[in-house]
């Protein structure tokens, strides 16, 4: 892994980070990687505001992963910052090596940097396997989340 940089994403990044996103079932369902402006504009709302952090794994010169952090000040938990780790995904030819466990270190370390006092995470309930991974980097199944689309 000493090959790999985790840095912040760019707009020359987008494209394949959308086709990482659309790389699954229900990412295909909700994702269209052929139309960009909709994700150009959300990296620049994401860039533009401090607690927001889009990453891209990149080896090679070549986006491997992703994920977004999210830093959330608050007053439950005695003032508590939190942070959200959301849109993780490793290449479909990367899984399997350890990247997706070098993201989400680099997720929770970055979250101790910022403060935080605790990591969250949200998985559709039919990614069985994005679960077991998470439990075993130490999450707990410990909420019931609820969505609403508006």
């Amino acid at each position: 892994m000493a090959d790999l940089e985790i840095r912040p994403a760019t707009a020359e990044d987008v494209p394949a980070i959308v086709g990482m996103l659309a790389d699954d079932p229900l990412g295909a369902r909700r994702e269209s990687p052929e139309d960009l402006t909709p994700y150009l504009a959300a990296l620049e709302r994401l860039r533009a505001d401090p607690n927001q952090h889009l990453m891209v794994a990149v080896r090679a010169d070549r986006v491997v992963g992703t994920l977004q952090l999210s830093v959330i000040p608050g007053l439950s938990r005695r003032g508590a910052t939190r942070s959200v780790i959301e849109g993780v995904r490793v290449h479909a030819d990367e899984r399997g090596n350890g990247l997706g466990t070098r993201l989400i270190e680099w997720a929770i370390d970055a979250s101790r940097r910022e403060g935080c006092q605790l990591v969250q995470l949200t998985s559709d309930r039919t990614r069985t396997d994005a679960r077991r991974f998470y439990e075993r980097l130490g999450f707990e199944p410990s909420h019931v989340g609820f969505k609403l689309s508006l």
